[in-house]
C-alpha cells in the first residue's frame, strides 16, 4: 500500500478516534434486576447487590442452584437495614415455615421472595424510592440458621 503522508496522518487519526472510544466504559442503562444463586452448601452466588437509584422498580431474581427440599435446604432472601437484620431473623424463626419465616407486614422488610428448594426459583422486587441512601443494607435467608453464612451488602447506586 503506497500512501501519502497525508492519507498516513488522516488513516492514524481515525485509528486513534477508535481506539478513544473502545476504551471509554459503555454508558449502558442501568440494570434493574439482578439474579442470585443459593446453593445446598449454604451459600449465595453474589455477596453485593447494586441498585440504581434511577430504576422505578429493583427485581431480585433467586434460584435454588441445589436439589435438596426446601423442609431440608429452603433458602429465600430477605432485604432490610443491617441494624435490623437480628430482629427480623428472630420475628421471622417465630413466623414459621409458613410465612416463609418472614413476619406477616413486617415494616423492617423491603423485600423478600418465599422459601425455595432445590431447582425452584422466586422473585421480589421493590421500589428503590424505599431506600435511604445513608443507609446500610442487607440480604440474608431467613431460614433458620442459615444467615450466618448467607447474607451479603445492598448499595444504593
Amino acid at each position: 500500500m503506497n500512501l501519502k503522508r497525508t492519507q498516513w496522518q488522516q488513516l492514524l487519526a481515525v485509528a486513534g478516534s477508535a481506539i478513544c472510544l473502545l476504551q471509554q466504559p459503555a454508558q449502558a442503562a442501568d440494570k434493574c434486576e439482578v439474579s442470585v444463586d443459593a446453593t445446598d452448601q449454604m451459600t449465595f452466588s453474589v455477596k453485593e447487590i447494586a441498585v440504581p437509584k434511577s430504576c422505578k422498580s429493583f427485581t431480585i431474581n433467586l434460584k435454588h442452584a441445589g436439589s435438596m427440599k426446601k423442609t431440608i435446604m429452603g433458602h429465600n432472601l430477605v432485604v432490610s437495614k443491617q441494624a435490623d437484620e437480628q430482629g427480623v431473623l428472630q420475628d421471622g424463626s417465630k413466623a414459621g415455615p409458613a410465612q416463609s419465616y418472614v413476619k406477616p407486614q413486617d415494616a423492617r422488610v423491603v423485600a423478600a421472595t418465599t422459601v425455595i428448594g432445590g431447582g425452584e426459583s422466586a422473585s421480589t422486587s421493590f421500589a428503590p424510592s424505599q431506600l435511604d441512601a445513608a443507609g446500610n443494607y442487607v440480604f440474608f435467608c431467613s431460614f433458620p440458621g442459615h444467615a450466618a453464612l448467607m447474607k451479603g451488602t445492598l448499595k444504593l447506586i
